[in-house]
Formats: C-alpha cells, structure tokens, sequence
C-alpha cells in the first residue's frame, strides 16, 4: 500500500477504477468517473504507463475508429494490499501443530534448497566477493533489500528486508529457509551471524569458503 500512497489521490482513484474495469477502461469512461477533462486522464494515463503500472489492452469495437483501452499490469496490481503475511502464518502455524516443530524445519529446507537449487551457483573458481556479490543480488531481487559486505577476512552478505518477518516473529524456523536457499544457490556452507527477529541491525550471512574457493 506504501507506493500506491506515493501517487496522487486522482492517480490513486484512477488505478482503483482500472482494477475495476477488467481491461475495460476508456478515456471517456475515466473521465465520467473522476469528473475531470480527457487531457488530465490521458495525462495520468501516460504517467502511470511510464511507471509500468498501466498498460493498453485491447481496443473496443465502436462501430467506427477503435476505442483504446488500458488495464492495470501485474505491477500495478501489486499496489494494492495483499494480506500474505497473516494468511502465510496461519499456515505455518496449522502445519506446526500438524507436523510438529521439527519437521517444519525440515520442510523449510527442502523447500529452500528447492527454490536455491534454480538459480545459478557460481564456478568453483569464484572469488568469496564475487559469490557474495552475485547471491547478494539474487536476494535483493526477492525482496531482501541486500548487499555484499566485507568483514575483516571474511565475506556477507547484509540484508536489511526480512521478507518473513511476520512469520518468522511466531516461526523461527523460516531462517532455516533463508540459510538452505543460499547455500543451495551459492553451493557453499553458510553462517547466519546476526538476525533481524533477534535485535540486530540486518540479518547477516556469512559465506564459508571451500577448499578451493578464492579468498578475495
């Protein structure tokens, strides 16, 4: 909800009657709706275009020139709230009392080292920077909010977006998640050193170097 209350409270409602519309929207029945001219709706139009979160759907037969139509993108639809997080702890909550705490654990891993196992692990050649650098930037696409960091001798990975942090508030064992779809995606050990959940400042990964890994 945080970006759509970035935009402007005509934007806001412009968006909300193309969620509406199911690809139906038009110039003019925008501007029915918000009461303002055709030149401010296709302005409006063109700035949401060019943030990605409106884009033209198929025109409408009129029996003369074509109408133009615009619908919300997959962007533009996830401006508007999703509650997954209650719905995901729910869950999780239900498959502890179902499974057991132990193996939800191992339930997260699987599913870590599943979804880790589809991205591309570095060479074995790989330096730990480059490791870092390339499994910091996979995580930041997922949401994390992440960085690689050096510390001392050793190389992290620093993320600063729990993604599950409702979740794992109540279910601790969703870190182990964290842990199995890094080390699946990098092939290599790692050390979660410090925790958001737990009162740290970003949750901290630290990337074990293997025998033949490059230490710079």
């Amino acid at each position: 909800m945080g970006a759509l209350r970035q935009l402007g409270a005509t934007q806001q409602r412009l968006l909300r009657q193309l969620l509406k519309g199911a690809g139906q929207g038009t110039v003019e029945a925008l501007c029915e709706t918000l009461h303002i001219t055709h030149n401010a709706v296709r302005q409006h139009l063109s700035a949401l275009m060019a943030h990605g979160y409106v884009e033209r759907a198929q025109s409408r037969p009129s029996g003369g020139r074509p109408v133009a139509c615009y619908r919300l993108t997959d962007d533009g639809r996830a401006l508007f709230p999703r509650n997954y997080g209650m719905i995901s702890t729910a869950l999780l909550t239900e498959l502890q009392t179902r499974l057991g705490p132990a193996e939800l654990e191992t339930m997260l891993r699987d599913l870590g080292t599943r979804l880790g196992s589809n991205e591309v692990v570095p060479p074995a050649s790989a330096t730990l920077a480059e490791i870092a650098t390339q499994l910091a930037s996979q995580l930041d696409a997922l949401g994390y909010e992440a960085i690689p960091a050096r510390q001392g001798n050793h190389w992290e990975v620093e993320a600063f977006n729990c993604v599950f942090h409702a979740m794992a508030r109540q279910h601790p064992q969703v870190c182990k998640f964290d842990i199995a779809f890094m080390e699946a995606a990098s092939g290599r050990r790692i050390q979660h050193r410090e925790c958001i959940i737990r009162g740290g400042t970003c949750c901290r990964f630290r990337i074990e170097p293997s025998a033949s890994t490059p230490d710079k």
